[in-house]
């Protein structure tokens, strides 16, 4: 696994999966890997989770880390080629990113998209720039259109605890106050229709997510029937895809309350976070028993240490050939 980029990375979804249930148990069995060393941090917008998480892990294999937050700690960036750079960014990808390339052997890049121009966000252009000129391993933080380290922390959740062998998992589209990415729904769809769960998207019309994405899953408007025998609801708001960006409607039936839950299989509650309680999830919910969601933060912290040991691994393959 040179780069990470998406669940296309991932040779083996479960064998991922079970190495990051054995990480949690022994977090630094591996921590020879990154001896000497280094990981570099890129964030092009704010974070919690994603960073914290990412540097722990790094920690616990070993590695040396540098974190920076791009435009606020260094140059602003420009990406498009040909630019007459007479504007407010100082600075290339072409030479930003070589440059980067000579400090870190594994760099991570956090970009959203700008919900305006869909075929710009959807062609990647902030992370592929990366790829292309880096030189070096790339592990996404979020993207224009995906999250997979987040998906991938979702899916150590689920079976850690499914209670049946193929569970029942719904993504439900939830009211919000700004017009948000559709990263970590992509995401989740792309990760579970890879898993063996029963899938089911619903949300209301207009919300429909890229049929690339949406792949073998069950859709419906109805989210009362979509909660129905449900083993897990994972909650998520996201912008429109076909009206690229916009808010289409805020209704408020479609926060996930405990009545709703109530129809479940006493599903698990999930969301990716940060979540504002009161308009995608009632306080109920949220303080409840079967709410996961700290549980799930805390399973970021494995689903970027087995990606990054794999990646470590990709470096020493790529050096020692004969090792293997």
């Amino acid at each position: 696994m040179r780069n990470f980029l998406s669940v296309k990375d991932a040779v083996d979804v479960q064998a991922l999966v079970k190495e990051a249930l054995l990480y949690k148990k022994t977090p630094y069995a591996d921590k020879h890997l990154g001896k000497n060393r280094t990981m570099g941090l890129l964030f092009f917008n704010s974070s919690l989770r994603t960073r914290l998480s990412t540097q722990r892990a790094a920690q616990n294999l070993g590695l040396e880390l540098i974190v920076m937050n791009v435009g606020q700690d260094s140059w602003g960036l420009e990406f498009e080629d040909g630019a007459i750079m007479n504007g407010n960014k100082a600075e290339h990808i072409k030479e930003a990113a070589p440059v980067v390339g000579q400090y870190c052997d594994i760099v991570g890049i956090r970009s959203f998209p700008g919900l305006v121009d869909r075929e710009e966000d959807y062609s990647e252009n902030v992370m592929n720039q990366f790829v292309k000129h880096t030189g070096r391993p790339i592990l996404s933080l979020e993207s224009a259109t995906r999250h997979p380290l987040q998906s991938l922390a979702d899916l150590i959740t689920i079976e850690e605890l499914k209670t049946k062998p193929r569970p029942k998992v719904v993504l439900t589209w939830a009211p919000h106050v700004k017009a948000l990415p559709q990263a970590v729904p992509n995401s989740f769809a792309e990760w579970m229709n890879a898993a063996d769960v029963d899938f089911v998207i619903t949300h209301p019309e207009g919300y429909e997510l890229a049929p690339e994405f949406v792949g073998n899953a069950k859709v419906t408007y109805n989210q009362e029937e979509a909660f129905k025998d449900a083993d897990f609801i994972y909650a998520k708001n996201w912008s429109s895809y076909s009206q690229y960006g916009q808010i289409l409607n805020q209704d408020p039936s479609w926060m996930v309350t405990m009545d709703k839950m109530n129809l479940t299989n006493n599903a698990k509650f999930m969301h990716c976070l940060p979540v504002r309680r009161n308009v995608v999830v009632e306080d109920a919910v949220l303080d409840s028993p079967n709410s996961v969601v700290v549980q799930q933060a805390g399973n970021r912290i494995w689903s970027a240490q087995v990606v990054i040991k794999q990646m470590l691994l990709s470096i020493i393959r790529e050096e020692s050939p004969y090792l293997f």
